[in-house]
């Protein structure tokens, strides 16, 4: 019997059935070598560990799906078949997936941002705005409840209860939480009513945070001509925002501390500044009035010394005058300080109490009551004193009527013309 002789092509597509129908799908893990990003968009490499090497290819359908660059060295773990490429001979698997060994997908994509952005130069040092001095109005892009808001205000009416806040309230995680952040700061830019910005949120996962690592909000505080400090979540998170601010902020806690300096800080500087005026200005004092000394004692001639005393007169009365001038401006700037000192403190809600004035809350939304419209009778309310508070029930209401005021208005002019 005549023994059957096959082609290449035959064999090729013998093996080819095997291998394919006997394999089929798997993970392979290995490190990237020969790496070859083709014209055409498909990418070509190898596999390899210590003891093997497996070729490898990825068409360009597939490699737009992966959300980092491949790289010599790196080692993945790949998805795909394997096949037989039958032009050559040679088995390869034909790769649908692939992912870093030990980086999860979110984490990828953060790295992947980070090294973008940080290419194109958003994380340069010369891109950095200063934070101004002095603020006097903050902008607050947050959610409008949560402690992260809480924390700001507190710390914020604390520090400089002068500083006027303006709090626009987003979302700051989930679906559209990005945009809404975006155009946020948008908006702040557009009035440039305000001298700075914090941006950010309290702890959370990665995924709570993510709003914060898309490629949107950081390219909206780049754009921002307002000084930006990120504020997000705890000391050890990093975000993309982080990077791309003006300022990174451990916390929200921690943004307020170094948006504003301490109303004790400022009064103590601008103490510091007139004690040193005034040490400046009689040392300089001092000085021209010994180089004065020091010019009588070089003459010996009774005409020049005569001269020379009339001089002295003359500086005994230039030095009344400066020492009646430096106490007249020392008594200015004192004046001035006491004055900051008065307003800075007439601001502290606690100083209005004391002086005989109480808040008034309704129970239980604690809203402010500013008029006895405000409340109905067996309302619960809530009386803040500088010492205490007490609650109290609404048991009686005396308005006040455009009518009685008339007739008030009415009995007084009476009295004027009887008199």
């Amino acid at each position: 019997m005549e023994e059957k002789v096959y082609t290449v092509r035959e064999v090729t597509r013998l093996i080819k059935k095997i291998i394919e129908q006997g394999i089929g799908f798997l993970w392979v893990r290995g490190e990237i070598s020969n790496f070859k990003a083709h014209p055409s968009g498909h990418f070509y490499f190898s596999l390899k560990d210590e003891f093997s090497q497996l070729s490898c290819v990825m068409f360009r359908e597939e490699n737009r799906k992966i959300l980092f660059k491949p790289e010599n060295g790196m080692e993945l773990n790949t998805y795909g078949r394997i096949g037989l490429y039958e032009k050559q001979g040679v088995y390869q698997l034909y790769v649908y997936d692939m992912k870093p060994v030990g980086i999860g997908d979110l984490a990828l994509r953060f790295e992947e941002l980070k090294k973008k952005l940080k290419e194109e130069g958003l994380f340069d040092k010369e891109h950095k705005k200063p934070l101004p001095d002095f603020p006097l109005k903050i902008g607050v892009i947050t959610a409008s409840s949560g402690a992260a808001i809480q924390d700001i205000l507190n710390i914020l009416s604390r520090r400089a209860p002068y500083i006027e806040v303006i709090i626009k309230p987003v979302r700051v995680q989930g679906e559209g939480a990005a945009q809404e952040l975006a155009e946020a700061m948008k908006e702040f830019n557009e009035y440039k009513d305000v001298d700075l910005l914090i941006v950010g949120r309290g702890g959370g996962s990665i995924e709570d945070l993510w709003a914060f690592n898309e490629e949107i909000v950081a390219r909206a505080i780049y754009l921002s001509e307002i000084p930006v400090v990120s504020a997000v979540g705890h000391e050890i998170d990093f975000t993309i925002s982080d990077f791309v601010a003006d300022l990174r902020a451990p916390t929200p806690s921690a943004a307020a501390e170094l948006a504003v300096r301490d109303k004790k800080e400022i009064l103590d500087g601008i103490n510091h500044l007139l004690q040193t005026m005034k040490r400046l200005l009689f040392s300089n004092f001092e000085q021209k009035s010994e180089k004065l000394k020091s010019l009588t004692k070089r003459y010996g001639i009774a005409r020049v010394i005569d001269m020379i005393r009339e001089r002295k007169q003359m500086v005994d009365e230039y030095e009344r005058r400066v020492i009646s001038k430096v106490s007249y401006l020392y008594s200015i700037k004192l004046q001035i300080q006491d004055g900051l000192y008065k307003r800075l403190n007439g601001l502290d809600p606690s100083a209005v109490l004391g002086r005989g004035y109480s808040i008034t809350r309704r129970i239980p939304e604690m809203k402010i009551v500013s008029s006895i419209k405000d409340i109905n009778l067996y309302d619960r309310l809530s009386i803040e004193f500088v010492d205490g508070k007490v609650r109290t029930i609404v048991d009686k209401k005396n308005l006040r009527t455009t009518e009685d005021s008339e007739t008030k208005e009415k009995k007084t002019k009476n009295n004027i013309n009887s008199d």
